[in-house]
């Protein structure tokens, strides 16, 4: 009885449990494992449910379980009917909510230079946030400020308040430059320095800092400047 009481997810420290983590950090943050945990609430004999969701994503596989059949879950052991009602309910809900919505993915910087092709021509500087969650994905994105950059103007309080309150997992930072070059100026190389130290103190990753024109763009990653 005591060895069955340590594997209940009541007995992991809290910041470990599924359900507490997506209250305090969003549904972005949490990995395939502990999001099917959360549907499955209960593990088998031996189990919790945190060890049967790996077993049920190992056995299927990742990129399989959204299209797996009724059939085919039940023959796992430890999922009975109910179990494989919910997980086939909970994908099934999904692809018609997500029908036809098209997320925002920024791999590559050219990416947030096409995507910011209304404010290359613009005669004053923008410095914008793409706020992103762990897989690339646009969640949110603002404009920060409008002008001649400085650290007044872009403070990491304005930049990471947002990020902290859509639970984003790492953020872009973008700003446009009207001279048409563009290399960073020295407040650029500034503002960049404080937002990715105020980003590692917080845990959330600055992944780049593209400054975009007209004709091109200048990646800070690619430069090796973050």
């Amino acid at each position: 009885m005591a060895e069955n009481r340590k594997l209940m997810i009541r007995n992991l420290a809290r910041v470990e449990r599924p359900r507490e983590k997506l209250i305090h950090y969003g549904p972005a943050r949490l990995s395939n494992k502990e999001l099917l945990a959360i549907i499955l609430r209960t593990g088998g004999q031996n189990e919790n449910a945190l060890d049967l969701a790996g077993r049920v994503i190992r056995n299927c596989k990742s990129e399989n379980l959204a299209d797996i059949s009724y059939a085919e879950i039940r023959k796992i052991s430890g999922i009975g009917p109910a179990k494989a009602c919910e997980i086939l309910a909970c994908f099934e809900l999904g692809r018609r909510f997500l029908k036809g919505k098209i997320s925002s993915l920024f791999l590559k910087p050219e990416d947030v230079w096409k995507e910011l092709k209304d404010i290359r021509e613009l005669k004053k500087e923008h410095f914008i946030v793409f706020y992103l969650d762990s897989r690339n994905q646009e969640i949110e994105r603002e404009i920060i400020s409008v002008g001649s950059l400085n650290a007044s103007l872009v403070h990491p309080r304005e930049v990471f308040e947002p990020a902290v309150r859509i639970h984003a997992a790492q953020v872009i930072l973008a700003h446009n430059h009207p001279s048409g070059n563009p290399e960073p100026s020295r407040d650029d190389l500034e503002i960049n320095r404080r937002l990715v130290e105020a980003g590692k103190i917080l845990g959330i990753e600055v992944i780049d800092h593209i400054i975009v024109t007209v004709t091109g763009y200048l990646s800070f990653k690619e430069k090796n400047l973050i």
